[in-house]
């Protein structure tokens, strides 16, 4: 029978001297590499690196993406200027660009005001559905979906106008629109009382799947947003108001 307990000594190979080692070539392709290190100031934040200063917008669209991907949130002009080192002049034209380079892309630049995203573009959301598998949003009521589609059109907009074309009391669904961050106060209006103007955020924007409010699709042929006062909803006649439709589209909000 085998002795298994006997042992083979193995020979080693002998360690390659220095010398005949290939030396590490770094060419000019890989200074991209070489860069990605940052530089840190005695605060341990990354330094701008030299080359931002004189960029261009179309350099900068890969960085501004990066800022979009890693905050997964919106930003600000100002916010991304600052991150960037560069001007807000130069900022803002870069998110333009960038929206450009995404447009046959499976994400887009979402843009409200002086805030800007990263976004699934609405073509593709079924897929993200799929793999994130979220729980079924719940859906806004005719009369908040009304509500809503009026002001995005007639914004900036008083609740007493959206009443005027409604014809009915909207305290309670602007509120609610207003809580799910639907709308929002953009200012107030020069008259007695200044009463509170609404206009659509940038959820807005989300749950449509538009990249800013100038995208909004026509109103449908024949249909028009009458154009009344504010505070004369309850002396416009039965017939006009009957007549009154508010535009609605197929998305539907989450609660």
């Amino acid at each position: 029978m085998a002795d298994w307990t006997q042992t083979t000594e193995v020979e080693e190979a002998p360690a390659a001297p220095v010398e005949m080692l290939d030396p590490v070539d770094v060419s000019d392709e890989d200074d991209d590499v070489v860069d990605a290190a940052p530089q840190l100031d005695h605060f341990g934040r990354a330094v701008v690196p030299e080359w931002v200063a004189s960029a261009e917008p179309e350099d900068l669209t890969r960085v501004l993406e990066a800022i979009c991907f890693s905050l997964n949130r919106p930003v600000t002009i100002a916010e991304a200027a600052t991150i960037l080192g560069t001007s807000e002049r130069i900022t803002q034209r870069t998110v333009e660009l960038l929206g450009d380079e995404l447009r046959e892309r499976g994400l887009m630049v979402q843009r409200h005001k002086d805030e800007f995203q990263l976004v699934t573009r609405p073509q593709v959301t079924w897929v993200v559905q799929r793999a994130l598998n979220p729980e079924r949003p719940g859906r806004l009521s005719k009369a908040a979906l009304e509500t809503l589609a009026i002001v995005a059109y007639r914004q900036p907009v008083t609740r007493a106008v959206v009443e005027a074309i409604r014809g009915v009391s909207c305290e309670a669904v602007l509120d609610s629109l207003e809580r799910r961050g639907l709308l929002a106060e953009v200012g107030r209006q020069d008259s007695p009382g200044h009463p509170r103007l609404f206009g659509t955020t940038l959820r807005f924007l989300q749950i449509v799947g538009l990249e800013q409010i100038d995208d909004l699709p026509p109103l449908p042929e024949g249909m028009v947003l009458p154009d009344v006062d504010a505070g004369v909803w309850d002396e416009l006649p039965d017939a006009e108001l009957e007549s009154v439709t508010a535009p609605t589209w197929d998305a539907q909000p989450e609660s």
